[in-house]
């Protein structure tokens, strides 16, 4: 028991170290294809956090140029004006626009009018010593007055000569511009120039240096900071993983200690945004992936312990019942000769119903052909008439053709001839029609025109019709109708149909046959004549079953049962009915061939 005990242990203690092994390989490229997401996520955080920046301040540097063509400001630049009216003006706009102090200020840069009222020397700020060159000014840095972060713009006024008569400055507070996203879930902050965190939704990042080195004395004097408030930066740890900059930072709780690190600059307005989103979301779902690939790992080992298990006791189970087996072997083995000698003779049968089969297809299609054959030879009288009269036709001009020409009349004989060439079309194509009629057809079910086919069987029909002084009214459709069958085929339902309606009218009144097409989700070919309708229409398609007197005609009765058959054989239907005012009606139903096919399956 000891020997058979120790192999499983080692193979479990190897199958646990592959499950080890593939959940961690898991957990590796789950936690870089989370690390992709999660910095994806951020550059597009990042990007709009700095465009909603941006467009804020950009607001206010377009006010302070606006606002430096205003007739009131100019007129207090180049002493002329108001200045009560002017710091009412500058009031007014600073509280419409939420900014800090909208002033006016001279050429000297002492402000002449501002909207908190204060008059003071700003040709210190850089933004003010820009507009005065002529230039809008830009400049960031902690004011003095306010006791804050100010974003200040400058446009300059001109006077007529061109030359610089003052300047206006808007002061706009960077409380107000980041208050819209300082509740973000990722800590943003927006670094200068200097290395300084100016701007961020985190207030223990603001006023700290990003720069290797601290700021000078000169960028401190410049953009205000003093001595003591810029304080340095946290330490960071940093690190790359799959193209990422991970930084391990201990900041307070409201900063992760472990994030990807993303940077954007803004040349627009001098600064560069970064971003921290924690990693943690992405360790998690590595975690979770792993802990799943080592549960199926585990389902899986167990399975197969478990089929091991099974197969082991099935083979001993086997042993035991191999003495059974073999005399079961004899008994199947007889049973299987009795078999093979049963399906010998059913291999016969077979065979002798597929001989049967085929021979009654070959009849069906010979009683087919028949059936067009009989068709034939009912309208032959009519099909010679037809082609008797262009015959005759073509005599009579051609003699009168020799002698317009002998008579030195060419445009006549010419007029002649052309008659001539269309008779002889005309003939070939009622003779090409009885061909292709006659021949037996082997074509798959296709798309056809009904419309042609119509147009072929009534050129055969219609010298029988006239024989029969019979009308036939075709109500023909201006396009073709596709449908779902074979032209041969379809032109022999559409012959036995015309010509049944042509003997039905024998003696009536009114002798005429109506043919008309309704397109549709099915197509409908329906016939119509004006005859005495149908005694039996349960009856009508049954084999050798005619409503016609002995003798009147040469047909079998079936007709009606080949077309039937035909119809069935596209996967379309024909029904037969009387009329409400008298007459027989046949309808055609076919499938729709093309597009119309697809809907309608």
């Amino acid at each position: 028991m000891t020997r058979l005990l120790r192999p499983r242990a080692l193979i479990v203690a190897a199958f646990v170290g592959v499950v080890a092994a593939v959940a961690g390989a898991v957990w590796w490229g789950a936690y870089d294809s989370a690390l992709d997401r999660l910095e994806e996520r951020g550059r597009s955080d990042l990007r709009l956090a700095a465009d909603r920046l941006v467009g804020e301040l950009q607001q206010y540097r377009e006010m302070a140029v606006l606002m430096a063509d205003h007739p009131v400001l100019h007129d207090i630049a180049t002493g002329q004006g108001n200045a009560a009216r002017a710091e009412a003006l500058l009031r007014d706009v600073a509280d419409k626009t939420g900014s800090l102090d909208v002033s006016v200020i001279g050429g000297a840069g002492r402000v002449l009018a501002s909207a908190g009222g204060a008059s003071r020397d700003r040709s210190d700020n850089p933004a003010v010593r820009r507009s005065q060159q002529g230039a809008l000014g830009v400049h960031h840095g902690l004011d003095g007055v306010w006791g804050d972060r100010v974003f200040t713009f400058a446009a300059p006024i001109f006077a007529e000569a061109g030359r610089v008569a003052g300047a206006v400055a808007v002061d706009v507070s960077v409380r107000a511009v980041e208050g819209a996203w300082v509740g973000e879930p990722e800590a943003v902050f927006f670094t200068d120039t200097a290395g300084v965190i100016f701007i961020s939704n985190r207030e223990e990042l603001l006023l700290r240096s990003r720069g290797d080195a601290a700021p000078t004395m000169a960028e401190r004097m410049r953009h205000g900071y003093g001595i003591t408030a810029v304080r340095p930066f946290y330490e960071v740890a940093r690190t790359w993983r799959a193209g990422h900059e991970i930084w391990r930072i201990d900041a307070g709780r409201y900063l992760p200690d472990r994030a990807v690190h993303l940077s954007l600059p803004l040349p627009v307005i001098d600064m560069q945004g970064e971003l921290l989103i924690g990693t943690g979301p992405a360790a998690r779902i590595a975690a979770l992936q792993a802990l799943v690939a080592a549960a199926l790992c585990l389902v899986v080992g167990a399975a197969l312990f478990l089929a091991s298990e099974r197969r082991r006791a099935l083979a001993e189970r086997l042993e035991i019942e191999a003495a059974a087996n073999a005399a079961l072997e004899a008994r199947v083995a007889r049973r299987t000769a009795e078999l093979s000698a049963v399906n010998a003779d059913l291999r016969r049968e077979i065979a002798e119903r597929e001989e049967a089969e085929a021979a009654l297809k070959k009849a069906q299609a010979d009683l087919v052909q028949a059936g067009k054959l009989s068709a034939l030879g009912q309208m032959s009288a009519g099909i010679s008439h037809e082609l008797n009269q262009p015959l005759m036709a073509i005599r009579s001009f051609a003699e009168n053709g020799a002698l317009f020409i002998d008579r030195g009349k060419p445009e006549t004989a010419r007029q002649n001839l052309d008659r001539i060439s269309e008779m002889a079309r005309r003939m070939g194509r009622i003779i090409r029609n009885l061909r292709a009629f006659a021949r037996q057809e082997s074509e798959p079910v296709g798309d056809v025109d009904l419309v042609a086919v119509v147009d072929a069987a009534l050129e055969m029909a219609v010298g029988r019709a006239q024989q029969a002084d019979v009308t036939l009214d075709w109500r023909r459709p201006d396009a073709p109708v596709m449908v779902r069958g074979g032209e041969v085929r379809l032109q022999q339902v559409v012959m036995n149909l015309v010509s049944n309606a042509i003997d039905a009218l024998a003696g009536a009144d009114e002798r005429r046959v109506t043919l008309e097409v309704e397109a549709g989700d099915v197509v409908r070919l329906s016939v119509r004549d004006t005859g005495p309708g149908i005694s039996a229409p349960d009856r009508i398609f049954d084999p050798f079953y005619s409503t016609k007197e002995v003798g009147a005609s040469e047909g079998m009765g079936l007709g009606l049962s080949i077309s039937y058959g035909l119809v069935q054989s596209f996967g379309g239907a024909i029904r037969g009915r009387n009329a409400e005012d008298g007459g027989a009606v046949f309808t055609v139903e076919l499938h729709p061939g093309g597009a119309g096919a697809e809907e309608a399956a």
